[in-house]
C-alpha cells in the first residue's frame, strides 16, 4: 500500500521553504516517505484565484512580510527575505524534475539547495545560471542539464506536474496530501503530526 505524503511547493514560496524544512523528517517519525512536486503558483492561481502574498493589498502585504520572518524564527529556520521577490521558478522546477529523472536522492539534495539559496542566501532562482550552479555543486552535469531546460519534454513534465496538481485541488505552497487528505500551510504541520500518529482525525 502506497503511504506516501505528495508535498507540492512551488520554490518562490517562503511557507513552501518552511515546510520543507520539515517535513521529511516529520514523515519519517512515523514511517512515512514523501514525494515532492515543484509546480508554478502562476498557474494554480489562474485557477483558483490567488495572487501572490506581497503583492496583495498593503494591510495584508505587510502582515505577509512579518509573518514569514516570525515564522522562520519559530521553526528554527534561517530566513531572509529575497531582495528580488516573487520571482519565476520554472528552471528550478524543471532542473528538479530532470534529477528526479536521475538520482531521487540527488534532486532532493538540490531542492533543498535551492530554496536555501533564495531564502537564506539571497540568490535569484529565475536566474538560469544560478540554477545550474545549485545543480552543479549537487553533482550535476550543468550542460546536460542545460541541454535538457533547453528541450520541450520537461516544459511538458512541469506542465502536466501542475495540471494533475490543480485535479487534486492543490491551490497553493505547501499544499500536502496525506491519505487523500489535504492540508494547506506550513502552520498545517502540527495537524499533519498528530494525523499521522493518530490514522486520522
Amino acid at each position: 500500500m502506497d503511504n506516501a505524503l505528495d508535498f507540492y511547493f512551488d520554490f518562490s514560496s517562503p511557507y513552501g521553504y518552511l515546510a520543507s524544512e520539515k517535513i521529511d523528517e516529520l514523515a519519517a517519525r512515523y514511517g512515512r516517505k514523501v514525494r515532492w512536486h515543484p509546480i508554478l503558483l502562476g498557474i494554480v492561481f489562474r485557477e483558483s484565484g490567488g495572487v501572490p502574498l506581497t503583492l496583495t493589498a498593503p494591510i495584508k502585504s505587510n502582515y505577509y512580510l512579518h509573518d514569514f520572518s516570525r515564522s522562520a524564527r519559530f521553526m528554527g529556520i534561517p530566513y531572509t527575505h529575497p531582495a528580488n521577490f516573487p520571482i519565476g521558478t520554472q528552471h528550478a522546477a524543471r532542473a528538479y524534475y530532470w534529477l528526479h529523472g536521475q538520482d531521487c536522492s540527488r534532486a532532493r539534495a538540490f531542492a533543498h539547495s535551492a530554496y536555501r539559496a533564495l531564502f537564506s542566501a539571497g540568490r535569484d532562482l529565475s536566474d538560469l545560471a544560478v540554477v545550474l550552479d545549485l545543480a552543479s555543486a549537487v553533482g550535476a552535469d550543468p550542460d546536460a542539464l542545460a541541454e535538457a531546460l533547453a528541450a520541450p519534454q520537461l516544459k511538458e513534465r512541469l506542465k502536466a506536474e501542475c495540471e494533475e496538481a490543480i485535479a487534486r485541488g492543490v491551490c497553493g505552497s505547501p499544499f500536502i496530501i496525506i491519505d487523500g487528505e489535504p492540508f494547506f500551510g506550513a502552520d498545517r504541520l502540527p495537524q499533519i503530526a498528530h494525523w499521522l500518529e493518530t490514522g486520522g482525525f
